[in-house]
């Protein structure tokens, strides 16, 4: 289980908070971290984005938001492509 999850917005090109182009999470744990984006069904793989925006080199910019505004943002995305709560 991880010590610490930090979520991301991916926003950028008129992408706001409230319409993000994507949703980025840091997993912490003592070992080090695992860095992961949500797809559109829903899972969750992993991403290089956060260590390439952290570098300068992600064309998207990142925000960070809270675990409140990311349960809002996978609403989003739910209404946006059309998949039921689970």
């Amino acid at each position: 289980m991880p010590d610490k999850i930090t979520f991301y917005a991916i926003v950028g090109g008129g992408g706001t908070i409230d319409n993000p182009h994507g949703l980025a999470r840091r997993l912490e744990t003592d070992w080090g971290f695992t860095d992961e984006a949500l797809r559109d069904d829903f899972s969750w793989s992993f991403t290089p984005a956060i260590v390439e925006w952290e570098h300068g080199d992600f064309a998207d910019d990142l925000v960070e938001v809270s675990h409140e505004q990311a349960d809002k943002i996978i609403q989003y995305f739910r209404e946006r492509w059309g998949q039921p709560d689970p």
